[in-house]
């Protein structure tokens, strides 16, 4: 099958048929899971980074990640060897081409995604799909920088990606129903409840989630109770299944301060203000389990 005859974006209409073959950019934590999500849903996956290092650690998480679903027999090591057989690592965009989609899934900034979103336009084929894993950017803002904006769409899984089942699929103002179908379709495909939402700040999800956090910080900083104490609160009196502070490590609590800028960048309003001591932990460079410090000691 042709990359042409999945979803062909020019004529304003677009024949829809089945996502094959996916590129993912960027290693990391949600890069990996995303890569191995698919890979396991038989997609034919390239995961690329910008070095070796960050690809041969990614492929060591997934391996991991498979590994722990195979001791707990969710998993059959023959099911783990064909799963990691789907990934092919690379460094090299041009191996990008012929792809069906190609999702990006870098760091949360700006200028970051938009110089990746920018050589894509300048690799990938004509008719690729291009999903951003933004979980608080401009969807229309970034899709602006590809010369066929409709085929851009946002697709922002949750971390750990291989178990969360939601999927905001969000739409810019560019993008067309043809790439939005195709995506919507292939979210099912891949185990997960797509929702469809509006291309505003956050989105639904971390519009509501992040603020929390944020919250959670100004009460730690304030002295109000320890971490644990905050954590566990939220936990036995809202049945969450975990505190706000340990899930700022889990994300990153300098994503967590990314998001919040955005907000208060965008709606100029006070109630989004990033709490000082957020900040402060950031620019230590205590960001939580992926530096092995951050509210907690990893």
């Amino acid at each position: 099958m042709s990359v042409d005859s999945v979803l062909n974006l020019n004529d304003g209409i677009g024949k829809i048929m089945e996502i094959q073959s996916v590129g993912v950019i960027g290693a990391g934590i949600m890069g990996s899971g995303i890569a191995q999500t698919c890979a396991a849903a038989g997609l034919d996956v390239v995961m690329i980074d910008i070095n070796q290092a960050a690809i041969d650690k990614g492929m060591q998480s997934i391996s991991s990640s498979l590994e722990r679903l195979v001791k707990k027999e969710k998993l059959t090591p023959e099911q783990k060897a064909v799963t990691l057989s789907k990934i092919k690592p690379s460094i090299d965009y041009a191996d990008l081409k012929g792809l069906h989609l190609v999702i990006e899934a870098a760091t949360e900034n700006q200028p970051i995604k938009e110089k990746i979103l920018k050589k894509l336009d300048e690799t990938i084929d004509s008719s690729t799909i291009i999903a951003t894993n933004t979980s608080s950017l401009s969807v229309t803002q970034l899709a602006a920088n590809d010369s066929n904006p409709s085929r851009v769409i946002g697709m922002h899984f949750f971390n750990p990606v291989p178990m969360m089942a939601l999927v905001e699929i969000i739409r810019g103002l560019q993008t067309s129903d043809a790439t939005h179908q195709a995506i919507f379709e292939m979210s099912k495909r891949l185990g997960k409840e797509p929702i469809t939402v509006k291309n505003s700040p956050g989105f639904v999800v971390n519009r509501i989630l992040v603020p929390m956090i944020n919250e959670a910080f100004f009460v730690l900083a304030e002295g109000l109770a320890t971490a644990e104490d905050i954590d566990a609160g939220m936990k036995l009196g809202c049945n969450q299944p975990i505190g706000p502070l340990a899930l700022a490590d889990l994300i990153g609590l300098d994503t967590c301060l990314a998001v919040m800028e955005v907000y208060f960048n965008n709606f100029s309003d006070s109630k989004y203000r990033p709490c000082p001591l957020l900040r402060e932990m950031v620019a230590a460079g205590q960001l939580g389990r992926k530096t092995g410090k951050g509210v907690y000691q990893y």
